[in-house]
């Protein structure tokens, strides 16, 4: 019995040291969660409108406008997030002697890593709708710019919202690359924390703080597609 209250002192003991201990990082985790969810607001606001042009450009019939499209793709698809901020954030600075802080370096890094993929999702949900629907608008007289903003893509944003969300989903975990070139994120935040008291509970309160940040996020996705299918189907 006497074992028992010694083991049961020291667990209350232990339970008391490591919330005094979770009171004290969670303001510095807290600061980096703030950093975290405005890189994650700055790049979905300003990416998600920027992929629409570069869509359309990739299948514009004007060839230069369709062609630079195209590169800008390849070359954002095609290499790694955490190579071009590095790009962006040293080479840049050598070769136009022009030096931005971390963070916008990083907000402008995500805008054209993620306009990128998004303009792919956005092209893909384009060219599936049905080749009836242009040649019904032409049939009514409407110019191939209003058949476009008017019809077809009202129709593909009801087919891009799910992969659409996953990529803003993606985006959540994407942020933590930022602590690369010295951005004061959750993840940075978290890894000083951890090298500093030689203790990994900061890397356990920073996962379940993903965790929960991407959990209302899918919530939040689950709803609005939800809300989209049921206009859908009242449509038909």
């Amino acid at each position: 019995m006497k074992q028992m209250g010694v083991w049961l002192e020291s667990f209350w003991i232990s339970i008391v040291e490591t919330l005094s201990y979770v009171w004290v990082l969670m303001p510095s985790l807290l600061h980096g969660l703030r950093i975290t969810i405005t890189l994650f607001a700055i790049t979905l606001v300003c990416s998600v409108p920027l992929g629409l042009p570069v869509a359309l450009g990739s299948m514009s019939k004007i060839k230069p406008i369709r062609w630079l499209s195209r590169i800008y793709v390849w070359l954002f698809r095609g290499t790694p997030l955490i190579l071009q901020l590095y790009f962006f954030y040293f080479f840049i600075p050598i070769a136009t002697g022009v030096k931005l802080d971390s963070f916008p370096t990083a907000a402008i890094t995500f805008v054209l890593n993620y306009a990128a993929y998004l303009s792919e999702i956005y092209r893909a949900g384009i060219q599936s709708i049905d080749r009836g629907q242009y040649e019904a608008a032409q049939s009514l007289g409407l110019s191939p710019r209003r058949t476009m903003f008017g019809i077809i893509i009202p129709q593909t944003i009801k087919r891009v919202l799910p992969p659409v969300s996953n990529e803003a989903i993606t985006l959540v975990k994407d942020t933590a690359l930022v602590s690369v070139i010295g951005v004061a994120d959750l993840m940075k935040n978290s890894r000083g924390a951890v090298n500093r008291d030689v203790d990994a509970m900061a890397y356990l309160i920073a996962a379940l703080i993903y965790l929960a940040f991407t959990f209302l996020l899918t919530l939040l996705v689950n709803r609005l597609e939800r809300k989209f299918s049921q206009h859908e189907i009242r449509g038909e």
